[in-house]
């Protein structure tokens, strides 16, 4: 099985609907659009259905109003950059149903873009109702899907509308799914994983399938102190998720088993609060304060994460080192982000929270890949079939 592509299905003249991930950052103090790579990610996909006489509709999400209309979710900004950015007129509907969409996607010129008001103002979006999809695909010939990162999510816009157009994956999508798999399947050794974030939780598929596959693990972030704690080293008032220890435990020993080399920062930086401007110090593992918070990786560890990446022939990051919203907590993630970006190795960062690091960094250019999903990168990586992905999907 693999998945057709837009380059397979007529979209000469056709109306198509076109599903981005739009979810970019907004600035809380003026609403304006602080990240825009998730909209140039798609542009290539855009462009090919404009410059092919296609009546380009586009839809997309943006944050989590639950089901109701939020002003401040609207995708307005969003056609305004667009526009910008692409040196033509998009429209911007009022809603993303309703009679006069209908209308307005009839009236569409080849060539002519419209995009959609968020679709996540109708609970029916993430309900995937069959009314509702059967609405938005109505106003189309055609369905695009070029949403990798919400392509683990089983929604009216993302696995709906397939049931009742002819569907095919955009080349962002495809981008995202050639990168994502050669890691399962097609990779070079020695091949490592950095990874970090908050809770082990969050990443216990994904830690169980790549074991199978890597030949060191490298563990920073909020859910070092799981690990550090299953190991029995105290651990301040770190966040521990105390029913993960004997899944860390198994983690470990199954890194033993399977003879790959498993290491944990050697040393942490500490704070009393979690606040900027709070006094940190570095301490080795075994010292780490009752009264103390692991921020960070240390120096040390750094120079270990390092040293075990020299020489690796490809490389996944995935999670910052330490809490990175706080600048005196981010050097961890900062020193290692540029290290892996020299590295002569295929680099893929995998989406979420460390592709904005990586794109505030000015390093996307460095990486070999840089994905534009989260949670679709965890599942995929899982193992697990992603929804958005298998309704793409063809006989061969």
């Amino acid at each position: 099985m693999e998945e057709r592509s837009v380059r397979e299905i007529d979209v000469r003249g056709k109306r198509v609907l076109l599903r981005v991930d739009f979810n970019v950052p907004l600035d809380v103090g003026t609403g304006s659009i602080s990240d825009d790579h998730r909209i140039r990610a798609s542009l290539p996909t855009i462009q090919y259905l404009v410059d092919c006489g296609a009546k380009v509709i586009i839809c997309s999400h943006l944050g989590r109003p639950k089901g109701k209309v939020v002003e401040g979710l609207s995708l307005k900004p969003v056609a305004e950059r667009l526009s910008r950015i692409m040196g033509l007129p998009v429209r911007m509907a009022g809603d993303c149903v309703g009679d006069e969409v209908k209308r307005e996607a009839r009236e569409l010129e080849g060539g002519k873009i419209l995009l959609l008001e968020n679709v996540r103002f109708h609970p029916e979006e993430e309900a995937n109702d069959p009314g509702f999809a059967c609405s938005l695909a109505g106003l189309a010939d055609v369905y695009v899907d070029d949403a990798f990162g919400t392509a683990h999510r089983a929604h009216a816009s993302t696995v709906g509308v397939s049931r009742y157009l002819p569907s095919a994956a955009g080349f962002l999508m495809e981008k995202e799914l050639d990168a994502m798999g050669n890691l399962l399947h097609d990779y070079e050794h020695p091949f490592a994983c950095l990874i970090g974030g908050a809770k082990v939780s969050d990443k216990i598929g994904l830690l169980q399938n790549m074991l199978k596959k890597i030949d060191i693990l490298l563990v920073g972030g909020g859910m070092a102190a799981t690990f550090l704690r299953a190991e029995g080293y105290e651990t301040g008032f770190s966040l521990v998720e105390k029913d993960k220890l004997n899944k860390a435990r198994e983690l470990l020993d199954d890194a033993h088993a399977l003879h790959v080399s498993f290491r944990l920062p050697c040393d942490v930086l500490v704070s009393r609060e979690i606040r900027k401007g709070s006094p940190c110090e570095v301490v080795p593992i075994e010292s780490i304060p009752d009264d103390g918070c692991i921020v960070d990786i240390g120096p040390k560890t750094v120079e270990l994460f390092c040293r075990k990446l020299t020489g690796c022939r490809t490389v996944m990051w995935n999670g910052p080192m330490g809490i990175y919203e706080i600048p005196e907590f981010s050097q961890g993630t900062k020193l290692m982000v540029d290290f892996i970006s020299k590295l002569d190795a295929v680099t893929v960062v995998g989406g979420g929270s460390s592709a904005e690091i990586v794109h505030q960094m000015g390093l996307s250019e460095k990486m070999t890949h840089v994905s534009t999903g989260g949670g679709a990168t965890l599942r995929f990586l899982e193992g697990t079939v992603l929804p958005g992905v298998e309704v793409l999907r063809k006989e061969t």
